[in-house]
């Protein structure tokens, strides 16, 4: 069976392709993948692989600013990984991960990611490491604690270097991320 992986914009991807992917997303999270989690996914580079059968991978990074020791770093925040079912645990996920991880490394100062349960130990695998400090958001009203982020935040240091876990990571404001 051929394989194929392709990198593309959002803005590259046909209505076509766009569809399959929420398809994707919604069967792989089973139904839990809400219109937030996919806005959140749109507007960088994807990762996508194909087989005989269809899309059977994807994953996306896009960029959002972190705040971290009184600096802005510009950050590849993987969103929107997914693997169909019937192809998990065949490497699919890692090949999207290493097209993504590219990305990040060439792009931006750090990478992160929020991961579940069932994802954390890829993210871990290719060493991305648990934020051991704090989570923020900038909300419209100021700056918000989000401890259910915590532990389940992962980076990447890019050409930021090593961080401070001393200092949280105040992430830029989306819908859905303060409640």
């Amino acid at each position: 069976m051929t394989i194929r992986l392709r990198t593309a914009h959002t803005a590259d991807l046909t209505p076509a392709e766009l569809r399959a992917v929420r398809t994707l997303l919604d069967d792989a999270f089973e139904g839990d993948f809400s219109d937030e989690d996919w806005d959140h996914g749109l507007g960088g580079m994807h990762a996508l692989v194909h087989d005989g059968s269809g899309l059977a991978a994807h994953g996306s990074v896009v960029m959002r600013r972190v705040l971290h020791r009184g600096g802005s770093l510009r950050t590849g925040y993987v969103e929107a990984v997914a693997v169909r079912a019937d192809v998990r645990r065949t490497g699919l996920g890692g090949r999207i991960m290493a097209a993504l991880e590219g990305v990040v490394d060439r792009a931006y100062a750090l990478g992160a990611l929020s991961a579940s349960d069932a994802g954390a130990a890829l993210y871990a695998a290719r060493g991305w490491q648990v934020w051991p400090g704090r989570i923020s958001a900038l909300g419209p009203d100021g700056i918000v604690h989000l401890p259910d982020e915590e532990g389940t935040t992962f980076v990447r240091p890019a050409s930021a270097g090593p961080l401070d876990p001393s200092h949280g990571l105040t992430f830029d404001w989306r819908d859905g991320d303060v409640l």
